[in-house]
């Protein structure tokens, strides 16, 4: 009596059958089928041992059902890219989900080189200089209204000039006297110390640090001996060719404020009435 030779799973006999081994044992084709066979993504039905099986990210299909969801072509043998789980075919893709590039108004490829700002798409090659024509590609442009340009034509051609270097001002710089400059070129004209963000003021047409301008040309407080300038509480008092801050004004001998009260001079003195009624 020879050996038997049954299906693992349902012990009926092989001999003069088809088998599939799986996991080492013989399995008749339908148990093989409903036990290891991949339902089709797509149909929701098995596929069987004897079909072509396509296989997409943890997905597998029929050949037959591995079609574009848009258009239905197959795409066994095409090109291919996804879209929320569904399969689309290139063109599909093109023409309903892909950008248009707004200078030449064709389709931008999907993993082609492209560039975006501003909620527009271009080709690499089609983001140009609005001046010279020439592609920016991915060097510093500036915007222009709805025109954009690279450095060097924005420079030449809207950029202000520093009043100092001569060259343009791209960004942030310092207004004076209706002319513009460079941060780094706002200078002080006695100690050259940037004046940007600082306190500063001027004698004619030239910009001074509080500092020099204090050294040079403010008047002496004739109270305290330091400079009088417009800075603080840059309220003053002036008498006879003499000066005093506010808070130095007072009598020469009581140190009562004299700011807004009558006052008598006593030759380098300054007196209240009380002080020069006692005299």
């Amino acid at each position: 009596m020879s050996d038997r030779f049954d299906c693992k799973n349902c012990n009926e006999s092989l001999y003069g059958r088809k088998y599939i081994l799986a996991e080492d044992n013989p399995h008749c084709i339908p148990c093989y089928d409903r036990l290891y066979a991949n339902t089709c993504q797509e149909c929701k039905e098995i596929i069987g041992h004897n079909a072509k099986e396509l296989f997409y990210e943890n997905r597998h299909y029929h050949e037959h059902c591995f079609r574009c969801f848009r258009c239905d072509r197959s795409l066994a043998d095409e090109p291919f890219t996804s879209q929320d789980d569904a399969l689309v075919c290139s063109d599909c893709y093109r023409n309903e989900f892909s950008s248009k590039c707004v200078a030449c108004d064709k389709t931008v490829m999907p993993g082609s080189r492209m560039l975006e700002y501003d909620g527009s798409t271009w080709h690499e090659d089609c983001f140009a200089c609005h001046a010279c024509e020439k592609p920016i590609g991915t060097e510093a442009f500036i915007p222009d209204k709805n025109n954009y340009y690279c450095v060097p034509c924005y420079e030449g051609r809207f950029a202000p000039q520093c009043s100092h270097c001569k060259k343009a001002l791209t960004k942030g710089g310092v207004t004076y006297k209706d002319e513009v400059w460079h941060k780094e070129c706002f200078l002080c004209t006695g100690c050259k110390t940037p004046l940007a963000g600082q306190p500063f003021t001027s004698q004619g047409e030239s910009p001074y640090c509080v500092k020099c301008f204090s050294n040079l040309y403010a008047k002496k407080c004739a109270g305290c001996n330091t400079a009088i300038t417009g800075f603080g509480d840059g309220k003053y008092v002036s008498f006879q060719e003499r000066q005093w801050h506010q808070p130095c004004f007072k009598c020469s001998r009581c140190s009562v404020s004299l700011v807004g009260s009558g006052f008598f001079p006593d030759r380098d003195l300054i007196l209240c009435t009380d002080c020069n009624n006692e005299d």
